[in-house]
This record gives C-alpha cells, sequence and structure tokens, in this order.
C-alpha cells in the first residue's frame, strides 16, 4: 500500500459448468496476472470453481471432490505471493454443503465463510451458514465477505462488519440479467458504500455459466463511498480482470468525522450475530510499508474536486446557489433590514454576492432598489473592472453609489506618516478598511446590512485585510471555493439573466482576480494578480479539499496534485504552492476564528461555529516539514 492506496481487482473468469480442472486453471492464471500487477486484494464470483448453474450436480461426489482438489491447486499457487484471493465454491462440511468463500493468502486458506441469505432455489443444494461478523486484517487494511443476496438484504451484514472496522467489503454475486436489475444493483452499491464508508469490490458470475434459464452478464464494479471507480462491459466472452485503486486512507479519515462510527458500544446493533465457526482462522502478514512514488495509479485523480462535470455541475451550481440565496433571504427577514449594502469591484466574488442579493429580493417581493451597490474606486481600480462593475448594477436594476476612496486614503496616509509612494501591506490594507468602514457606516445610514463578498479559498489562504474586506454583516460566499464560483457565475450567465447582463459576466469571468490595491500599468491593466502572488487558485482548492475533507498529509497531497495535474503544472510549481498554502493556512486561522456568519454550502467549510475547530497559534513546523521532503 502506497500513501492510503490500496490495489484491488474484480475477476470475471470464463468458466465450464462443473470443469472444475478448466475453472481452476483459469482461476490461477487470473491470480498470477493481478499479482504481476500488485493488486493486494482480487475477488472472483461466488462458485466460482464449479460454475453457479451446477443445480442437483452440488450434490455429486464427483464435482464436490473436484471442487476441493481445484482449490488446493488455487491455494499451492499462491505460494510466495503477496496478494489475497477470494474465490467461491460448494464446500462439504459435517454432512452439509455450503456456498462458501474461500480467503486464500500465501498458499494458505486463510479463512471461509458461508453464504447466510439462501435464495429458495439455492436451499435445494446448500445449507445455510452462521452470519459472520469476522472481519480480517492486514497491515494494510481491513476487509470483510459478502454475497450478493446478503448485500440486497434488509439487514446486510456489511454494515456490522463496517462498524467493526471493514475497509472493504468483497461481494461476490450470481446475478441473472433482467431489465433493470444491473441498473438497481449500482445504485444499492452506491448508497450501500456511501453509508458503510467503505470501498467495495463486487463481481458477478459471467460468460460459460448455464443459459438454460438465464443469462449472467458477468458484472465487474468497484466503489468507493459511493464514487464508482470502474466497471466493465457486460456480456463478454472473455475473461475479464477489472483494476483500480481505493484509497483507504480518505475511508478511514472519514469515518472519524462520522458519529456512527465514533460510537463505543454497538452491542445494541450486534444482537444475534455469531461468528462462523467452518474451519476459519485469523491471519495477517507482513509487508514493507513504502511511500515510494513509484506507485502507478490506474484510476484518474480529478483535479477540481469542489467542481463536478457535465450534467452534475448544473445541478451543482442550482443548490449551491439556492443555499447561498435562502441563508440571505432568512438573515434579512429576521433582522428587518431595510437594505443590503455590498461592495462592487467587478470581481469575481463581489459579483456572485450581488447575484445572490438579487435573486433574495425577488424571492423575498422587494425591490432591487432596496439593494444598494457602492463602487469605490481606489489607486489600483483600472477602466475594467470599474466599467464592468457600474453595467453590473444597471444591468441587474439595483440602486448605484459611487464613493472614491482616494482622498480618504491619503488624507489617512498622512495621518500615520505612510509615505503614499510605498506600497506596502499597510499601503493596500488601508484601502480595504476604508472601504469596510464606508459600506459599514452606509448601512448604519440606510437601516441596512453589509453583505460579505469573500470567499473559502481566500479564507483558506488568510487573504483578506483582517477587519477589512475580511469583515461583513452576512458573508454569502463563506462558503464557496474560488474554482466553484467560476463555474457558478458562468451557469447564472446561462440561466438566470438577461442576454445584456450575461455578456458582463462573462467578461467578468475573464477578468484577471485581483484586489486591485496596486496602481494599474502604464496600459491600464491590472498589474497586481492575486494568483501571481499567492499561487493558482485551482491548486489552492485542491489542497484545501484533501488536506480539510479528507486530512491527508502534505506528502499525500503532493502525490495526488502531481497526478490531478500532469502535463500543467510542475513539481517544482506544486511543492512552491503547497508550502505557501500550509504556511498561510495555519498563520491565518486567526482571521477564520472570527468569522462573520454564513452558510455552509458544501462538506468543506471553515466556520468556526461548525466544521473546523482550530487554534490560531496552532505549530505548522511538521506539514512544512513534509513540504521540504518532496
Amino acid at each position: 500500500m502506497n500513501y492510503g492506496f490500496v490495489k484491488v481487482a474484480s475477476a470475471i473468469p470464463q468458466v465450464k459448468v462443473a470443469d472444475c480442472l478448466h475453472n481452476g486453471k483459469e482461476i490461477i492464471d487470473m491470480i498470477a496476472q493481478a499479482n504481476d500487477a500488485d493488486v493486494e486484494l482480487l475477488v472472483f464470483p461466488e462458485l466460482c470453481i464449479t460454475g453457479c448453474t451446477c443445480g442437483d450436480l452440488f450434490k455429486q461426489r464427483v464435482l464436490l471432490d473436484n471442487a476441493r482438489k481445484a482449490l488446493h491447486k488455487i491455494v499451492d499457487s499462491t505460494e510466495g505471493m503477496d496478494i489475497t484471493a477470494i474465490v467461491g465454491l460448494p464446500y462439504e462440511s459435517r454432512n452439509r454443503i455450503f456456498n462458501m468463500a474461500a480467503i486464500i493468502h500465501d498458499g494458505v486458506i486463510a479463512g471461509l465463510v458461508p453464504k447466510t441469505n439462501l435464495t429458495p432455489l439455492e436451499k435445494n443444494w446448500f445449507v445455510s451458514g452462521k452470519c459472520s461478523n469476522k472481519v480480517y486484517a492486514t497491515p494494510h487494511f481491513k476487509f470483510a465477505i459478502e454475497f450478493q443476496d446478503e448485500f440486497t438484504n434488509i439487514l446486510p451484514t456489511s454494515n456490522i462488519k463496517s462498524l467493526y472496522g471493514a475497509d472493504l467489503i468483497a461481494c461476490m454475486g450470481a446475478n441473472v440479467e433482467h431489465i433493470g436489475r444491473h441498473r438497481h444493483i449500482k445504485e444499492m452499491m452506491h448508497l450501500h458504500s456511501k453509508r458503510c464508508t467503505c470501498g467495495y469490490i463486487y463481481s458477478s458470475s459471467g460468460y460459460g455459466e448455464s443459459t438454460t434459464d438465464g443469462v449472467y452478464g458477468g458484472s465487474a464494479m468497484i466503489y468507493e463511498n459511493g464514487e464508482l471507480l470502474k466497471e466493465n462491459e457486460r456480456f463478454q466472452m472473455k475473461a475479464q480482470l477489472l483494476i483500480t485503486e481505493i484509497d483507504v486512507e480518505k475511508l478511514r479519515n472519514r469515518k472519524l468525522n462520522t458519529p456512527d462510527f465514533l460510537r463505543h458500544d454497538y452491542s445494541d446493533l450486534t444482537e444475534g450475530i455469531e461468528e462462523v465457526e467452518i474451519e476459519t482462522r485469523y491471519y495477517g502478514y507482513l509487508i514493507e510499508e513504502t511511500n515510494a512514488p513509484s506507485l502507478s495509479l490506474t484510476r484518474p485523480i480529478c483535479p477540481t474536486p469542489f467542481v463536478p462535470q457535465g450534467e452534475e455541475l448544473d445541478a451543482r451550481c442550482n443548490e449551491v446557489f439556492n443555499i447561498q440565496v435562502a441563508g440571505l433571504c432568512k438573515r434579512i427577514e429576521h433582522t428587518h433590514c431595510r437594505t443590503a449594502v455590498i461592495g462592487i469591484s467587478g470581481g469575481l466574488d463581489s459579483t456572485l454576492a450581488l447575484l445572490v442579493c438579487a435573486k433574495a429580493f425577488d424571492k423575498l417581493g422587494r425591490s432591487r432598489k432596496e439593494i444598494v451597490g457602492i463602487t469605490m474606486p481606489g489607486f489600483g481600480t483600472t477602466g475594467r473592472t470599474y466599467n464592468n462593475a457600474l453595467h453590473l448594477m444597471q444591468s441587474l436594476g439595483i440602486s448605484i453609489r459611487e464613493i472614491s476612496i482616494k482622498e480618504a486614503c491619503t488624507q489617512h496616509f498622512s495621518d500615520i506618516g505612510h509615505d503614499i509612494n510605498t506600497h506596502d501591506v499597510t499601503y493596500e490594507n488601508g484601502q480595504a478598511r476604508e472601504r469596510t468602514q464606508i459600506l459599514m457606516d452606509v448601512a448604519n445610514q440606510l437601516g441596512g446590512m453589509v453583505i460579505g463578498t469573500g470567499d473559502l479559498s481566500e479564507l483558506a489562504l488568510g487573504w483578506a485585510t483582517y477587519n477589512g474586506d475580511h469583515m461583513s454583516m452576512y458573508g454569502v460566499n463563506a462558503g464557496v471555493p474560488k474554482t466553484l464560483i467560476q463555474s457558478l457565475v458562468a451557469w447564472i450567465a446561462r440561466h438566470h439573466v438577461d442576454e445584456a447582463s450575461a455578456t458582463i459576466l462573462r467578461d467578468i469571468i475573464d477578468t484577471p482576480i485581483s484586489p486591485e490595491l496596486i496602481p494599474a500599468d502604464e496600459q491600464g491593466n491590472i498589474k497586481q494578480k492575486t494568483e501571481d502572488l499567492v499561487g493558482p487558485y485551482e491548486l489552492h482548492d485542491f489542497f484545501l479539499y484533501h488536506l480539510v475533507r479528507n486530512g491527508f498529509s502534505p506528502r499525500k497531497i503532493f502525490f495526488l496534485a502531481q497526478h490531478a495535474f500532469k502535463g500543467k503544472h510542475e513539481d517544482e510549481v506544486i511543492k512552491k504552492w503547497l508550502t505557501t498554502f500550509c504556511r498561510r493556512f495555519f498563520n491565518q486561522q486567526f482571521k477564520r476564528s472570527c468569522l462573520p456568519d454564513g452558510p455552509k454550502v458544501g462538506s468543506v467549510s471553515l466556520s468556526p461555529r461548525g466544521d473546523w475547530h482550530m487554534p490560531s497559534d496552532a505549530c505548522s513546523d511538521e506539514w512544512l516539514k513534509e513540504c521540504e521532503e518532496r
């Protein structure tokens, strides 16, 4: 296991019904192939050694003996291998036949797990085994066995096994295809793996099974916490081996934040569940732990974890926008404020906040003229952002005020003895605080509320002036990362405004992100570009998601970023900005410790009243040390 990943596989062998010698050889070949690919856990369909359609042949001595012989050949073939394989066969014990899963590792049968929830047809040949909550452990992961008919039961045993520590569930199936069944299984596997916060490796009988009364499509799927990582193409006439990686570290970290997994006593949930007693034994084996960058991932790593693709993006934008609007509606109603006051810069954040305000006032049945947009030109304001701010406010039909901050800041710098030609942090923050003072005072003057514009990415980096743009009376963007804001504004341009407004929004999206606190260049273009100073937001949002949502170390985040941004960002660039992110994330916590209210919209939130509780003086040395070691 590298970086928390476990390489797993689902195998669909090409079986011959009742030909154990052929099937055993097929299984041995597939185990060898998977072992060569560094697979650690390999799952076959149930009854794969004989085929699942043998019928009354399951009671024939020839079949039972040959199945046992084939099993031992398979076991012998794994000697010296690190792989764990799970195969299915009819297994005779104490004058009864069980539909059995055999766990094989390094030349031994490490465990036997019988099927409990038999179909009416299966009861003609098999005896139901005792329900087992046994979880098998390796140095890197824990797993449990489940049969498809148990997985689809009202009370799946994998629920309990997950509570007892199973990271992965190996699900063995023998699924007869009919219309809609495959989709139903996928839906259940999505929900079940999400509910159990586990990985699911599913393998079901395929080509070669008897078609007397049904067809077996040979379905292989691998899920991770509700996400389908990989699936095969069914109805193939050859053996298939589906390989990918499951991030066990992510699963364990998420369980740490799931209340059900933090309970101390599960006796009320496990009453009546017994361990299986049929020739089982626990096992463990050692594999040298390594975090070498040689790990070759076969699964893609999404570079934009906050921004889904395709139709899901429209659904995400719709939901986030409605959450923002609903939160602001409630706050306006509760405070009985007469106006909403918002600073409009012509940038992305203030644009989204204004669009939220406009929609909120529409829903409340109030005039948009009660929204007061204030543009506050300063020393770095460019014509492009200034005009976009004015034109957007005009197109949305709100009240417009223009208040320059130049004279006030000039006087302030003179009062405190600061050289106006020294463009340092005092020069920049003085302008930001002047703008905030104007907004707060106008809000008091009009009986209104200042709507904050700062976003989640800026909060993570501390890219805000303390008691300047850091402060408001309600921050509608506090839960929205910068990469998603770009998509949100584009989505609103397509669905919620007229063409004139949409044209303005598209130009705002194309404008470089900047606080515009430093004078423009000689051509009047933006000189101070945020991403030149603190790094690309696509990288910072990637770092933020995996640090906060998944609890990953800088070492692992760097490894994931290498794969996600391959061909776009060099390793040294990733390392530079990852170090910047970790340093700023720790050092700027004091700004997040006193945030104004704002709605949570996703799984990552930095509100001190909700998801993120971090001391302002936490030491970042260990995180920065990992950054330097990359």
